[in-house]
């Protein structure tokens, strides 16, 4: 579950960047953006590794 998280927060970061540099979609993918930060913090603090 932990992996699974980790692979949908580096895809959203992704996804961010392109909408970044592309600006198409806006707001809803910093939100995005800022959920897959939250899931990475989590998982530091929990004492998973990242990445």
């Amino acid at each position: 579950m932990g992996n699974l998280l980790y692979l949908l927060a580096v895809i959203l970061v992704i996804a961010w960047a392109i909408g970044f540099i592309g600006y198409s979609v806006g707001g809803l993918i910093h939100i995005l953006l800022i959920i897959a930060l939250i899931s990475i913090l989590l998982g530091i603090i929990q004492g998973r590794k990242v990445l």
